[in-house]
């Protein structure tokens, strides 16, 4: 059979509208090389392409952010050590967990042979401070100090849980809405749903960090800022600390702007002809994507380029941040990213999974990014970007009250825990200083305000004007969303 008559009989919907928009691929390059070419074409001749709006023609309601950034501590950080006080466990020391505690909760196997559960209090309990102004929150000010100074711009979170207990299915799960890979990630749907502000750069990008403590640490896959099922050209780039930002980035010897110009002119004529035998709309993603590339030669370079920052700006946020690839200086280039209107910057921190050598290892972590976190908020308000600004801090589960392993006054290690955890959030139209949800004198159980994490996903997805019931995707016969079937906007956190 011929390919074009083939081609009929497996269209998509997608492929069918393409056809019926007169060449979608065609208006996807325009629209690159020249948006003033088509910026009086009807929106629905327009491809969501990169510079362009998202599927929606406008958020469901007024957003409160504009953009969003993630700060993942991957490997999760311990509540107990840091944010959630549980002083009367000082008491408790190597005393068993009460069964009417654990309620037969489910152990990783790295517990599950344990005899017993011995209480391990923080070691830090006489270093939990209430130093907000407005804020009752809890911090460990020896960890945190900067931290510390910012608590009155903070929601603090106390209450987090998930289903998921081990770290590769709670991080997807916590990325993408569900623990099996497969599905979008949210910085996916935001750009499939909302689109780029920024022609130049992508709308949704990844940095990855070094980090202090030990230096075994759990893989971070691509797929968890990956496009899933929708088009591809809704993934994350990662920006690389070393050698090009992005692979292959700079032209070869022997080639300059001119003729990588004239190759990407021909190229594009080619995959045009393509689009038009076979419809396929990941096509029309490859040419945007070859534009883009075209477009970062110019872009990236300058927003890597720190040398005009204050030296007032460098010094806020501590010496590492000199040091390509240091959560520092990833926060640094977040807070540009945000003014270059990036819609999605998601800054990962491994080595947050303390099994043991916790009293050794939690204060390295804690050295990583403290001073950048607080000063990434500082930046971001003092520039006037934190109230359309939504900054999210933590990782995909908690830490258990008892210990892992042997314990003594000055060390102990704890496992996983999903039933409690704590994050905080700040800017882009949450509440600042206020503290939400509580656990039990354990920091085991949720006694107040349970959320779950589809309930800060579709929390954040409000945050940007969209109901999180309503950005679907038909994908084999049924509607997904980033939050499934579940989820709801934890209203009590956000600003009136």
């Amino acid at each position: 059979m011929d390919p074009r008559q083939a081609a009929l009989h497996f269209q998509t919907r997608r492929q069918l509208l393409g056809r019926t928009a007169s060449g979608i691929g065609t208006a996807a390059l325009a629209s690159l090389l020249n948006p003033s070419l088509v910026a009086a074409a009807p929106a629905k001749s327009q491809a969501s392409l990169s510079g362009t709006p998202g599927i929606l023609a406008k958020p469901h309601f007024p957003p409160t952010a504009k953009r969003v950034i993630y700060l993942f501590m991957s490997g999760a950080p311990s509540q107990i050590d840091m944010f959630d006080y549980k002083p009367r466990m000082d008491e408790q020391f190597d005393k068993d967990l009460p069964d009417s505690v654990r309620m037969g909760q489910r152990l990783t196997t790295m517990t599950s042979g344990q005899k017993r559960f011995p209480i391990a209090p923080s070691m830090w309990n006489d270093k939990f401070t209430q130093p907000g102004k407005q804020s009752d929150a809890w911090v460990n000010a020896e960890l945190l100090p900067h931290t510390a100074k910012m608590m009155d711009e903070i929601c603090l979170v106390r209450s987090m849980y998930t289903e998921a207990i081990n770290h590769d299915p709670a991080i997807t799960y916590i990325a993408t809405g569900h623990q099996i890979p497969g599905r979008p990630s949210l910085g996916a749907w935001l750009s499939y749903g909302l689109g780029s502000m920024n022609e130049n750069l992508p709308c949704f990008v990844v940095l990855t960090s070094s980090w202090s403590a030990k230096r075994d640490a759990q893989a971070l896959y691509e797929r968890l800022w990956g496009a899933g099922f929708l088009p591809s050209r809704h993934a994350g780039v990662s920006l690389r600390s070393t050698g090009d930002p992005v692979l292959y980035l700079s032209n070869p010897p022997g080639v300059d702007p001119s003729t990588r110009r004239a190759m990407l002119d021909g190229l594009a004529k080619l995959n045009e002809r393509r689009f038009e035998a076979i419809q396929d709309p990941e096509i029309s993603t490859r040419i945007a994507q070859y534009e883009m590339a075209f477009r970062m030669q110019t872009s990236v370079p300058e927003l890597t380029d720190i040398s005009h920052e204050t030296q007032a700006t460098l010094d806020m946020y501590g010496s590492d941040v000199t040091k390509p690839g240091t959560f520092a200086a990833n926060c640094l280039l977040a807070r540009r990213l945000a003014e270059r209107d990036v819609r999605f910057t998601q800054v990962f921190i491994r080595g947050w999974d303390q099994h043991g050598n916790l009293p050794r290892d939690l204060p390295l972590q804690c050295r990583d990014v403290d001073q950048a976190s607080s000063a990434l908020l500082r930046d971001l308000k003092q520039r006037g970007m934190l109230d359309d600004t939504l900054v999210i801090w933590g990782g995909e589960f908690g830490r258990t009250i008892y210990c892992q392993g042997g314990l003594t006054r000055e060390n102990y290690g704890r496992d996983h825990h999903p039933r409690a955890f704590s994050i905080w959030m700040a800017g882009g139209g949450v509440q600042p200083g206020i503290s939400y949800g509580t656990t039990d004198d354990f920091s085991y159980n949720i006694t107040e305000n349970p959320v779950h994490i589809h309930d800060l996903n579709a929390t954040i997805l409000h945050c940007l004007g969209i109901d999180h019931e309503r950005l679907t995707y038909r994908h084999q016969g049924r509607d997904f969303r980033l939050t499934d079937v579940h989820g709801r906007v934890v209203n009590q956190i956000l600003a009136t």
